[in-house]
């Protein structure tokens, strides 16, 4: 059967037009008509009316500019830069430089009349109410199915259409909670659905993001021209999925979440932007756990429970029990807590089947029938080849028609026009093997806007996302704007994954602006104790790790800092200094473990340690300050929505800044090799940025758990390298020989305060004081120890298990006196012993961290929180 739609009319050619010298701001409107290239034959044109003019919108825009056009490379250049600034990225898959790169948007708006836009509200909230039936009538009763309205091979042989939740009526009846649709305009400015997206439609948070930069660029124009803000957009999905979720809370105030699929995911940005805009919890699957039926968010507080999910994560992701059992992504048992109807998820599982772009052509008459309306927003005239009529009416003119997978599948849209006599036929044989994997719909020409390029303006091909809000209640809010993207190239395809960008969607408004905003009006009580989010393990585990990858860059930078310090002095080092040192360089992986030591092979040794200072793979077998600085870069990142944006810039650019740098300064000597004194230019540089990081971790973080753990693994680290320093030095008997002590004074960041206590009295039990029994020196065991026992005790831990915590160390100091240390007869070995216990101590302190906050390995009912 053919499904007709709307005839698209044939293509309309645009002409340049002539300056409008009526303008009332007559050089930018010339300025602008002159500066652009006008649409290619057959698109329609955003910026100039069939008469060769401004459209109104725009006229008003260049009348409200108040600048010179040639301005607009300059804000351009600002808003790369805010950007770059921001960390706002896009992840591109596959992609050769590394997967992220920064958000592309561009200065200029794509403006909708507040006429236009009326007509694409009403289409766009019908849509939604048209989906969400289609939605219940083949999850309920499968009507649709029965009276043939759907056909049932499409429905049920779709991998989006989960069998497991036939006749499970999601929590309020709402399947979509968020509608998105990709549109676009045809020759004769007809708008036209191309794609609908119903299983975690992507876009929301850099729709904010684009507005807050570019509204910004023009605050008077966009004052003037009654631009329709956004933000109750945003309020209404929050307070739907709150009001949804409260017969999942047994009247406790709802506790909500935002999952996300990680930080590889292309848009992560705006999970995390979205999640601190909203205020939500920002979790990953790994987060959350399910227990008893119903859904938990695993803390370092213990096991609290989650009512409603805003996910980004597509269905068959969701649980690997059920779904796909080769993802990691996902909770398992989330099926079975929706089933229980103890979660609200946003948009709910098993809406995917409608996306698929067969389902378009049958919307017409199911509008009909359910709606008793025909569709005002229409899809493009669409063919699903499982039906054989349908493939033997569309066959013969494949060529003007667009080929698209039925099912998810990877693969690009086959655009008939751009194939040749022979691929053309290729297609028809693959179409006739498997009809019902195919659709054909018509081809549209994307409309083309305008966008600032290099002193011109340039039209692109541009397709506009839009959204859609329940409001729980059957009713829809379309969130004035939305999304516009572009196409790299002039007539090129529309994808952000293919080097496209984006522009701000201005909906001009001739009634009242909503001056709405997010800002927290008067609270209660307890909704200002659940601000105070609880920290997931997950987060809690990344600023564990930042702090143990913070101690460890600064113990390798000192350590490398020392060789060099020895490889230009003038007096040869002791050989048991040396091999002091050389031990510690494999232990803290500066080297390889088979490396010569400095003792036996001074160059090679040498070698293998610039070798490793640069190689963030560790491709040899040595973990050095490129590995390391990678690895915080990592935590950092999926940490981005609690650091601050100095400090999320500077971990990113601090691994980087370090490579390029130190590649800069090696040079090969006349011996043929390069020298480590060359590296000292980038090893002070990453000394001072170091410092930078320390300083907003200690002075410009929340006190909370999450920031208790970053301090605690930073000590822990700090105490297992410390002993570790001491020992080497004191297994090698280095210390008997003076040229030992500055080194190791080096090491233990102490040099100044050391020679301001003692002079130069180079005697082991005054260094033993200063760096073992100490606890106003923070380099000291003794202190490193004093603090461990005060974070330790601040965590949150369960009925008696902040006795246990502090039974693993010392009551008091370091657990031995000074005379101990110092007797001459006993000391050694008493030292000896101390050593070794202390980086016992630090492992099992780690492990213990890990076992309690992060893997929950306690009894469900000790494990729970209200």
């Amino acid at each position: 059967m053919l499904h007709n739609g709307p005839v698209i009319p044939e293509a309309m050619s645009s002409t340049l037009p002539q300056p409008d010298d009526s303008s009332s701001a007559p050089s930018v409107a010339q300025d602008l008509l002159v500066r652009a290239h006008p649409a290619e034959a057959g698109h329609y044109d955003e910026l100039r009316a069939s008469d060769g003019t401004l459209r109104p919108a725009w006229q008003t825009f260049a009348n409200h500019f108040g600048a010179s056009l040639d301005d607009l490379s300059r804000r351009q250049e600002w808003l790369a830069r805010q950007i770059q600034e921001d960390g706002i990225t896009y992840n591109v898959y596959n992609a050769q430089t590394g997967p992220s790169r920064p958000w592309s948007l561009e200065a200029l708006p794509l403006i909708l009349s507040a006429q236009e836009w009326a007509g694409l509200e009403r289409g766009v909230a019908q849509r939604a109410d048209l989906l969400n039936r289609v939605l219940w009538g083949t999850y309920g009763e499968q009507s649709l199915l029965k009276q043939a309205l759907l056909p049932s091979a499409l429905v049920l042989g779709h991998p989006g259409y989960l069998r497991g939740l036939q006749g499970i009526q999601p929590v309020g009846g709402i399947y979509l909670h968020v509608l998105a649709l990709d549109l676009t305009r045809g020759p004769d400015g007809q708008w036209w659905v191309v794609t609908q997206r119903t299983q975690a439609p992507s876009g929301l948070g850099y729709v904010m993001q684009n507005r807050l930069l570019v509204s910004r660029l023009f605050p008077e124009t966009y004052r003037a021209l009654n631009v329709q803000h956004l933000a109750s957009g945003y309020r209404r999905l929050l307070d739907t999925l709150t009001t949804l979720a409260q017969s999942c809370a047994g009247g406790q105030t709802p506790r909500l979440a935002l999952l996300t699929p990680g930080p590889y995911n292309e848009t992560y940005f705006e999970h995390a932007y979205l999640a601190r805009y909203l205020g939500l919890p920002l979790v990953e699957g790994d987060d959350l756990v399910v227990r008893e039926e119903g859904l938990f968010l695993k803390t370092v507080q213990g096991l609290e429970p989650i009512h409603g999910l805003l996910r980004r994560l597509d269905d068959n992701f969701c649980d690997p029990l059920e779904l796909r059992s080769d993802s990691t992504l996902g909770v398992a048992g989330l099926m079975q807590a929706v089933r229980a109807r103890k979660v609200v998820l946003a948009n709910a599982l098993g809406t995917g089947f409608v996306e698929s772009p067969a389902i378009q052509g049958f919307l017409p008459a199911l509008s009909e029938h359910l709606l008793g309306e025909p569709l005002a927003l229409p899809s493009l005239p669409t063919w699903w080849c499982g039906e054989a009529s349908a493939w033997q009416s569309v066959q013969p003119r494949l060529a003007h028609h667009v080929i698209r997978h039925s099912y998810p599948r990877s693969g690009e849209v086959v655009v008939g026009r751009n194939l040749s006599p022979e691929e053309l036929q290729t297609w028809r044989e693959c179409i006739d093997q498997e009809p019902s994997a195919y659709t054909v719909q018509s081809y549209v020409p994307y409309a083309q806007a305008p966008v600032w390029s290099a002193g011109q303006v340039s039209l692109r091909g541009a397709a506009l996302r839009v959204y859609a809000l329940s409001d729980g209640q059957g009713g829809w809010q379309v969130l004035p704007g939305g999304m516009a993207r572009i196409a790299a190239r002039d007539s090129g395809v529309v994808s952000m994954q293919h080097g496209g960008s984006s522009l701000d969607t201005w909906v001009l408004t001739d009634g009242h602006v909503d001056t709405f905003s997010m800002l927290p009006t008067a609270m209660k009580v307890d909704e200002l104790i659940q601000r105070q989010r609880p920290v997931a393990s997950r987060t809690g585990e990344n600023l564990f790790w930042m702090g143990r990858y913070t101690e460890r860059c600064e113990q390798q930078l000192r350590l490398v800092q020392c060789l060099n310090e020895l490889q230009s002095g003038d007096d040869k080092p002791h050989e048991a200094l040396l091999q002091a040192l050389s031990d510690l360089s494999v232990q803290h992986g500066l080297v390889p473990t088979d490396t010569p030591t400095l003792t036996l092979a001074p160059r090679v040794f040498e070698r293998a340690l610039l070798e490793a200072l640069g190689d963030p793979q560790a491709s040899q077998g040595a973990y050095s300050l490129a590995f390391n600085l990678a690895a915080l870069e990592r935590s950092a990142q999926v940490l981005r929505e609690r650091l601050s944006p100095a400090h999320a810039r500077l971990l990113r650019a601090m691994g980087t800044d370090f490579r390029q740098t130190l590649s800069g300064d090696l040079a090969d000597d006349a011996a043929g090799g390069p020298m480590l004194v060359q590296a000292l230019g980038a090893l002070d540089q990453l000394g001072v940025q170091l410092g930078a990081v320390t300083g907003a971790q200690t002075d410009r973080m929340t006190r909370d758990p999450g920031w208790r753990l970053l301090t605690v693994g930073r000590l822990i680290e700090r105490l297992v390298g410390y002993a570790s320093a001491l020992q080497a030095f004191w297994t090698h008997k280095a210390l008997a020989h003076h040229d030992a002590f500055d080194p190791l004074l080096d090491l233990f960041d102490s040099t100044i305060t050391f020679r301001a206590r003692f002079q130069r009295r180079l005697e082991v039990p005054a260094l033993l004081a200063l760096l073992v029994m100490d606890e106003t020196n923070p380099r000291a065991l003794a202190c490193v120890l004093r603090r461990l026992r005060t974070e330790l005790s601040k965590l949150p831990t369960q009925e008696g298990e902040a006795d246990d915590w502090l039974a693993l160390l010392p009551a008091e100091g370091v657990g031995v006196t000074l005379a101990e240390l110092s007797d001459p007869r006993r000391g050694h070995q008493a030292m000896t012993d101390l050593l070794n216990q202390l980086q016992e101590l630090g492992c099992r302190l780690s492990d213990e961290v890990g076992r309690r906050y992060f893997a929950h390995a306690l009894p469900t009912d000790l494990m729970v929180s209200a």
